[in-house]
């Protein structure tokens, strides 16, 4: 039997462990299946002084594009930037051959937003009333593209 010490990591380090497991399971994927494109896509919008103010992190396995990460800073909420940014990573999982694209929100006002954008819900993780944090909901959601 394997000997292994198993350990929590923390700060920089967790950040760059996480990158390297999900770089190591891809690998083993490939071997094992047919895959697709497996793609990182990382885009941002700045101000005209190079502020940050939205990005939106996605990946491609299997012909889908997960969308990871959309988020816009408040002061440029309202304004069409997040839907410049989906549209944007949309634009270019088609390119990489994604046929569709899938995220999960745990927000109201986010899964609101995807609902509109023609986003449906495929599946839902619910709280109880008793469990915690009370009646939270996470929505999974996909779109063909």
């Amino acid at each position: 039997m394997l000997s292994a010490r198993i350990s929590n990591e923390s700060g920089n380090e967790s950040a760059e462990l996480a990158d390297e497991i999900e770089r190591q399971l891809l690998r083993s994927l490939r071997q094992q299946n047919t895959q697709s494109r497996n793609e990182t896509i990382v885009l941002k919008a700045t101000s005209q002084d190079g502020r940050l103010l939205g990005g939106i992190t996605a990946s491609t396995s299997y012909g889908w594009l997960l969308v990871k990460i959309l988020w816009v800073d408040e002061t440029a909420r309202g304004l069409g930037l997040g839907s410049d940014l989906l549209n944007a990573a949309e634009t270019e999982g088609r390119r990489l051959g994604c046929h569709g694209a899938w995220l999960d929100t745990s927000n109201p006002e986010a899964y609101a937003y995807y609902l509109k954008r023609g986003y449906d819900t495929f599946g839902t993780l619910e709280n109880g009333a008793t469990e915690h944090p009370a009646d939270h909901c996470r929505w999974f959601m996909k779109k063909a593209l």
